[in-house]
C-alpha cells in the first residue's frame, strides 16, 4: 500500500492502514487543509469538483464534498469528467479553486486530488507547501451549522468544453469532415470514452470504432498510453483498416496515436506535431520540460522561432510558457498547452488540432510522422542507498562534463551535438532518474549507460 503527498496533491493505493495508503481519513485531513487555503485567500469559497471514472471516484467524490461543505465551502460537483474539463470549469464558475479527483495514469487500485487555483491551474509550490503544513499540523477549521456550504450539480461541461474547442480559430471542422477519417480510440474504460467519441462526432468524424469506452473504471490494461500497453489498439486500426487510433489516459490530459499502419506515432510526437502546425498559422515561442524530446526545438528553430525548456511538471512549464508569452507548450509525455483556450494538458484541443493539421496536410498519419526529426528517448533510473546525497552527487556529475553545455534548473541536463542525458532526482524515493535521448534506440541505450557507469563511478 502506499501514500505519496507532495506539493502537487496527495495520492495513493485504496484500502489498508491509516498514512500508509489512500484511507478515508486522509483524504478528510488533505481535503480540509486544502479548505482552509481556499477559506484563508479567497472570496466566494467556491470549489469544483470532477472526477474520471475509477471505481474508488465516488467513494472518494463524497468525503470530499462532504469535507469541503463541512468547511463552509460551496461544491458545484460537475461528476464524470476530464482533468481539462474541470479545469475549464473552474474559471466558468468564477470558483476559488478546483479539485480533480484522478489518479492519472496509475492503475485502478490508485487514487489522487489533483487541486487547482482560482485560474483552473495547479498550485504553486508556495501554495502547496502551506497545503501540506495544514494537513500536517491540522490547521484547519469546521464552519457552524448554518455556515455550512452548498451542494450543487453540473452536467452540461462535456458539452461547454467541446464547443470552447470548436470555438477554436485554428480548428476546422469542415475540413476534418471532408477528410472522412476512420477512428479506432481507445480509452482504457475511463471518461475519455466517452468525451473523445462526442467531441469526434461534433468534429465531422462519422466512422469511429470504439474499443474500452465504457465509463466503469475496469481498465482493460496499464492505462499509461505507452507503445507496450497499446498492442490491442494498434492490432484494431491494423485490421479495421482505419486511418489512426487515438488514445488517452484515465483522466485525459495526455494524448496518443497510432498510425495507420499499426505501429505507433510516439507520445513525444503529440506536441511536436501539433505546435508544427500552430507555428505554421501564428508565430511565436514554444515550451516543453527538459525531459522532453530535442524535435520540438528543432520545429520551433526551422519556423524562425524561439524554444524554451522548463523544469519538469506542468505548473513548471506554465510558468515558462506565461513567462515567454509562448503559442504552444506541453510535455512530451503526450500533453498539448494551448494557451489560446486555457493552460492546461488537454487532449481535446489536441485531437481537434491534430486532425485539422492532418486534414489539410493531404499526407497520411504514418507519412506525417516520417516528415519529422528521428529521435528515441531511454528512461532508466539508478538506485542509490539513504546515506548517498543525491545532490552533491549531481554536483560532480556536473563538474565532470563541464565543457558540455549544461542546464541546471531541474537536476543536471548535459548536451552533446544531437543527444542529451538528463538526471533529476526522485521527490518520492532514493533514486536518479536518467533520461537519454539520441538518433537511434540503441544509441540513446547506449548513451544513457555510458552516463551511468560514470555516476557509479562517482559513488
Amino acid at each position: 500500500m502506499t501514500l505519496i503527498s507532495s506539493i502537487s496533491g496527495i495520492r495513493g493505493t485504496i484500502g489498508g492502514d491509516l498514512g500508509t495508503s489512500l484511507t478515508p481519513d486522509d483524504i478528510v485531513r488533505f481535503t480540509a487543509a486544502y479548505g482552509a487555503l481556499i477559506k484563508n485567500n479567497k472570496n466566494n469559497k467556491t470549489v469544483v469538483i470532477g472526477r474520471d471514472a475509477r471505481i474508488s471516484g465516488k467513494m472518494v467524490n463524497n468525503i470530499v464534498s462532504g469535507t469541503l461543505m463541512a468547511m463552509g465551502i460551496n461544491v458545484i460537483d460537475i461528476g464524470l469528467s476530464t482533468t481539462p474539463t474541470v479545469e475549464i470549469a473552474v474559471t466558468e464558475e468564477n470558483a476559488d479553486g478546483g479539485i480533480i479527483i484522478t489518479a492519472s495514469h496509475n492503475p485502478k487500485q490508485w487514487n489522487a486530488l489533483k487541486l487547482l487555483n482560482e485560474k483552473g491551474e495547479f498550485l504553486n509550490d508556495a501554495e502547496g507547501k502551506e497545503i501540506l503544513k495544514n494537513s500536517e499540523e491540522k490547521n484547519y477549521n469546521y464552519a457552524e451549522v448554518d455556515e455550512l456550504g452548498k451542494y450543487s450539480t453540473k452536467n452540461n461541461y462535456y458539452d461547454i468544453h467541446i464547443q470552447k474547442v470548436l470555438d477554436l480559430e485554428l480548428v476546422d471542422v469542415e475540413a476534418i469532415k471532408k477528410a472522412n477519417f476512420k477512428i479506432v480510440v481507445d480509452a482504457v474504460n475511463s471518461t475519455g470514452g466517452t468525451v473523445i467519441p462526442k467531441l469526434l462526432k461534433a468534429l465531422g468524424v462519422e466512422n469511429i470504432i470504439e474499443l474500452y469506452c465504457t465509463p466503469n473504471g475496469e481498465f482493460p490494461h496499464n492505462p499509461e498510453p505507452l507503445p507496450e500497453n497499446l498492442t490491442e489498439l494498434s492490432a484494431k486500426v491494423k485490421s479495421s483498416n482505419a486511418d489512426l487510433g487515438i488514445t488517452v489516459d484515465p483522466d485525459v490530459d495526455r494524448l496518443a496515436f497510432v498510425k495507420n499502419d499499426g505501429e505507433v506515432f510516439g507520445e513525444e510526437y503529440t506536441l511536436v506535431s501539433v505546435a508544427d502546425y500552430i507555428l505554421q498559422n501564428t508565430k511565436g515561442n514554444t515550451v516543453s520540460n527538459l525531459s522532453s524530446t530535442k524535435a520540438l526545438r528543432d520545429i520551433t528553430e526551422k519556423h524562425g522561432c524561439s524554444y524554451n525548456a522548463s523544469a519538469v511538471g506542468e505548473v513548471n512549464v506554465v510558468k515558462m510558457m506565461k513567462e515567454t508569452n509562448a503559442v504552444i507548450g506541453g510535455e512530451g509525455n503526450g500533453g498539448i498547452i494551448y494557451p489560446a483556450i486555457h493552460y492546461g494538458r488537454d487532449s481535446l484541443v489536441g485531437v481537434a488540432l491534430f486532425l485539422t493539421f492532418l486534414s489539410k496536410t493531404g499526407k497520411n498519419i504514418s507519412e506525417l510522422r516520417s516528415s519529422y526529426p528521428e529521435y528515441y528517448i531511454s528512461k532508466n533510473k539508478i538506485q542509490l542507498t539513504d546515506k548517498i546525497d543525491v545532490n552533491e552527487l549531481l554536483e560532480k556529475v556536473k563538474e565532470k562534463f563541464k565543457n558540455q553545455k549544461i542546464n541546471t534548473i531541474d537536476g543536471v541536463k548535459i548536451e552533446f551535438d544531437n543527444e542529451w542525458v538528463h538526471l533529476r532526482k526522485s521527490n518520492t524515493e532514493p533514486i536518479i532518474r536518467v533520461y537519454a535521448e539520441s538518433t537511434s534506440e540503441a544509441k540513446s541505450i547506449e548513451l544513457a549507460k555510458k552516463i551511468i557507469k560514470e555516476i557509479e563511478k562517482l559513488f
